[in-house]
């Protein structure tokens, strides 16, 4: 056997002739990936970013007030500045222009250099040469020393010269490019997705004018969708833009803005009546979704220093519950955003921040304003420490919940949920769970399914929204309890942290959403989702949670039926009709063969073998596995459109009425 495996006739040489160099911006192309996340949606957008990020470091240098983003009629984008120009005088080392090194080599950048850029987003250099390789076309239009350049790329390649094309009395940057749709799957920008960030830097970037124009969309008058974002006091604003769909449970955002250590800390902070801790924190204007140790900072002297008031205080000397630093963050909305010359990501993607110094610097800056806001407003300090009381009260009463759940668990020796008719199979990578809506549904499902790796959990109406009630009303439940139950990993405080999650726990490895294709149907699922986005998020993230996709009609031709299945690009009308003229034939006069068409509005309707043929036989049903891609996002639809503000959802419906199809009336 070992022969066979190491017969080294029959295998290429492997020398030093074997690794291949590669030169230049010939690494981007071959991994793109690596230095942009994707070739889809995501890294497309990602482009316009680290141009805009270059701006945003002139304007954090003090240089740069003006910022503009255009997407082109030929989808291609423009981002223009007025600060200070890239240079463009002759490069030492290199032998060529400054603006052909940074747009045409790795790791080079101005941002190495201190003395030019105290702080910077942009850290490893590669962020404009990326944009250069990954383009077809890349146009830099520089204003600076009272001339016009211009040199143009193609792929990351030098197609001309360094030209001097005017004179002009003003400085800035204008870079043009057009993304290479050879690389990227996704080659068309979204207004939506560019306005978001740029509406984040604004607030992140006080006194900062961002601009986004859309020539690819006009109004009557012929002028393009334009969008101007610009915020003057900044995080203050931007809590303030997060919260608004909340119930706030003071007035007042506190606004800290100063220096401690060396490094510029600005936070803005406020708390609201729900349930859920809401932070967000950023360096140098990246958004460190994992945290680090700037949030680590921020959390412990908020933490003390809330503590330490409500017992000096004596507010808490009736308190028979402990109070932990979850409580004290509970409602709490906030941004952290910090400035670092020298900033040590974890990785690349800059998700988590690794600087020790920073956690005393922002734990210091909180504190000191934090006691002095509390000392100085004595009634909405009282209302914050009652509700942290509150939370203490509610985290107790949760806990007992949860322990009365887990006392049924099959792990402790318990028996699992009646309802529950369970696969044979022990092995959760195999293992399927069905959540079905209605218990005519779920019979159907029990005598279509698999036994041996599909399980069904049948549940009766609408499940609680948990993003209207506290945990402790959460899990007294008996459906959230069997649910719980069935899956086996326990759950996560609201916070989507903590609690006795364990994913090694899940009995199953696909959580399959299964209700009817009308408004009932999909309210449950999103009541589903809410639940699992809340309390099981790691599920999500693990990509075990998914909605099944069952058909919205059936076409009947003498004994075959054809199932027509949703398509969020196509109208439910075109699809059917596409259908029709599909699987119809037609004789020599053109007259159809006698058809009949079937709704299906509820599972119910199909008999068992229908169930499992379209809709649960791992062979050819669809399934849509549910993520999250950007986390913020994702909190601001469920708190907006879940929570108990109802102004959002209004203003929700009365925007999307006009796409609204098959409703129940």
């Amino acid at each position: 056997m070992s022969e066979e495996l190491f017969d080294q006739s029959s295998e290429k040489e492997y020398s030093a002739s074997s690794i291949q160099v590669l030169e230049g911006l010939e690494a981007v192309r071959k991994r793109p990936a690596m230095y942009i996340g994707d070739i889809g949606e995501k890294g497309l957008h990602h482009l316009v970013y680290e141009v805009v990020d270059n701006s945003i470091d002139e304007a954090l240098a003090g240089y740069c007030t003006d910022i503009q983003v255009t997407i082109r009629e030929d989808n291609s984008i423009e981002v223009s500045d007025n600060g200070r120009g890239i240079p463009v005088d002759m490069h030492e080392k290199e032998g060529k222009s400054a603006l052909e090194v940074v747009l045409t080599v790795l790791h080079a950048g101005g941002k190495f250099d201190k003395g030019s850029y105290k702080v910077s987003g942009g850290l490893h250099g590669v962020g404009v040469s990326c944009v250069n390789a990954l383009s077809t076309y890349l146009k830099a239009i520089v204003h600076r020393d009272g001339k016009i350049y211009t040199m143009e790329f193609s792929r990351g390649i030098p197609t001309t010269e360094l030209k001097t094309i005017g004179t002009t009395d003003r400085t800035g940057t204008t870079v043009i490019f057009k993304p290479d749709d050879t690389i990227f799957v996704a080659t068309e920008y979204q207004f939506k997705i560019l306005s978001t960030r740029l509406r984040e830097l604004a607030f992140l970037n006080a006194g900062i004018t961002l601009k986004l124009t859309d020539e690819r969309q006009r109004n009557e008058q012929g002028e393009p969708l334009t969008e101007t974002y610009y915020s003057e006091k900044g995080l203050e604003e931007f809590v303030k833009y997060i919260d608004r769909s909340k119930e706030h449970l003071v007035d007042d955002v506190i606004h800290i803005t100063t220096e401690k250590q060396g490094i510029p800390v600005e936070v803005a902070m406020t708390y609201n009546t729900s349930y859920n801790e809401n932070v967000y924190s950023y360096v140098n204007n990246i958004n460190t979704i994992e945290g680090g140790t700037h949030l680590a900072g921020f959390r412990r002297g908020l933490t003390r220093t809330l503590k330490k008031y409500a017992t000096d205080s004596k507010l808490l000397d009736k308190v028979k519950v402990e109070i932990t630093g979850d409580d004290f963050r509970e409602g709490l909305t906030a941004v952290v955003s910090i400035k670092v010359a020298e900033p040590q990501f974890e990785g690349q993607t800059k998700t988590k921040l690794g600087n020790n110094e920073v956690m005393g610097a922002v734990d210091i800056a909180v504190s000191e304003a934090l006691e002095i806001y509390l000392e100085e407003h004595p009634k909405e300090a009282k209302i914050i420490v009652d509700k942290v009381i509150l939370a203490a009260t509610a985290r107790q009463a949760a806990r007992k919940a949860r322990e009365m759940v887990q006392r049924k668990s099959p792990l402790s020796g318990g028996g699992l949920p009646g309802k529950l008719a369970d696969c044979s199979s022990k092995d959760p990578i195999l293992s399927e769970l069905f959540l079905v809506e209605g218990d005519s549904a779920g019979g159907s499902a029990k005598d279509g399914r698999r036994r041996d790796i599909q399980a069904i959990l049948p549940l009766r109406g609408k499940i609680l929204n948990v993003e209207r009630v506290g945990d402790h009303r959460a899990f007294s439940s008996e459906t959230i309890q069997s649910l719980i139950t069935a899956i086996g990993t326990g759950v996560t405080n609201s916070s989507g942290e903590g609690g006795d999650f364990s994913i090694e726990r899940a009995r199953y490895h696909k959580i399959i959403i299964m209700t009817d294709a009308d408004v009932d149907g999909a309210h449950i699922r999103i009541l589903l989702m809410t639940f699992f986005y809340k309390y099981m998020r790691p599920l999500i993230d693990a990509g075990y949670v998914y909605s099944a996709c069952p058909p919205i009609f059936g076409v009947k031709l003498g004994k075959k039926i054809h199932y027509v299945y949703p398509d969020s690009k196509t109208s439910e009308e075109t699809l059917l009709a596409q259908a029709i003229e599909r699987h119809v034939p037609t004789d020599a006069e053109g007259k159809q063969r006698k058809y009949s068409v079937q709704r299906y509005k509820g599972l119910g309707e199909m008999d068992p073998q229908q169930l499992a043929d379209t809709t649960m036989d791992p062979k050819s049903r669809i399934l849509q596995r549910i993520s999250i891609e950007d986390g913020q996002k994702a909190y601001l639809a469920v708190s907006r459109l879940m929570g108990t503000q109802v102004a959002y959802r209004r203003d929700y419906i009365e925007r999307h009425a006009k796409d609204a199809r098959f409703l129940d009336i």
